[in-house]
């Protein structure tokens, strides 16, 4: 990996407000309390997991169809304008 996708990465975990340098670089362990504090807020346990890919469309509160029309009303578009262009070359050089 690259340093600017690790630190893109990890950016997310402390939030710079709480653990900025000149806390993290203190020599006493009293300047960590804010950050202590914030994440013994946090709630602890397992994480419900979300279901990924194209099934979190099709599952849940918020399901709907709308990405499987988009796609194929895609692939039909472009079907139809490859099929269009290719009857125009073929009139190009062979009139009805």
């Amino acid at each position: 990996m690259q340093p600017s996708s690790v630190r893109a990465s990890l950016g997310g975990l402390v939030p710079p407000k709480i653990a900025s340098p000149n806390l993290v670089s203190g020599g006493s362990g009293a300047a960590l309390r804010p950050l202590v504090a914030f994440y013994s807020k946090l709630p602890k346990g397992e994480a419900t997991a979300a279901p990924g890919g194209f099934k979190k469309f099709f599952v849940g509160r918020n399901a709907t169809a709308k990405p499987l029309l988009a796609v194929i009303l895609g692939l039909w578009t472009i079907g139809y304008t490859i099929d269009y262009q290719m009857h125009l070359k073929h009139h190009k050089n062979h009139p009805h």
